[in-house]
């Protein structure tokens, strides 16, 4: 990723936050639509809400994944910028996102076992 594309995923990201928060206009998850079960991206559409209100633990609350999966990302990012053709740096990068893809999936599985309720992206009350 370039830091263009990056730059380009922010914009969009901000305009989709403005749309949120003035409009309450937001996606759907058609996961949860079609089978009622929580996917590892329900409540990331909150989450940014509540980081954009400043409520931290809130934001944690509707989905702690993103707190390790956007590190992971940024290291990713980093490592792709500074060591583009090392053979190393690859054999790490694939590492970091086969590690990404398994915490994920585990997050999306428990968080639909009701032991593991406290992980659905639910309100505070």
């Amino acid at each position: 990723m370039k830091i263009k594309d990056f730059v380009i995923l922010l914009v969009i990201f901000l305009i989709y936050a403005v749309l949120i928060i003035k409009f309450d206009i937001g996606i759907p998850c058609i996961f949860y639509e079609v089978t009622g079960l929580y996917c590892p991206g329900c409540g990331i559409t909150r989450l940014c809400v509540s980081l954009f209100e400043g409520d931290l633990y809130q934001a944690f609350r509707y989905n702690p994944i993103i707190f390790i999966d956007v590190p992971i990302i940024f290291i990713l990012f980093v490592l792709d910028i500074l060591f583009k053709d090392k053979k190393i740096i690859k054999k790490i990068t694939n590492v970091l996102i086969i590690i990404l893809i398994v915490i994920t999936v585990i997050f999306g599985v428990l968080r639909n076992i009701p032991a593991f309720s406290f992980l659905a992206p639910t309100q505070l009350r």
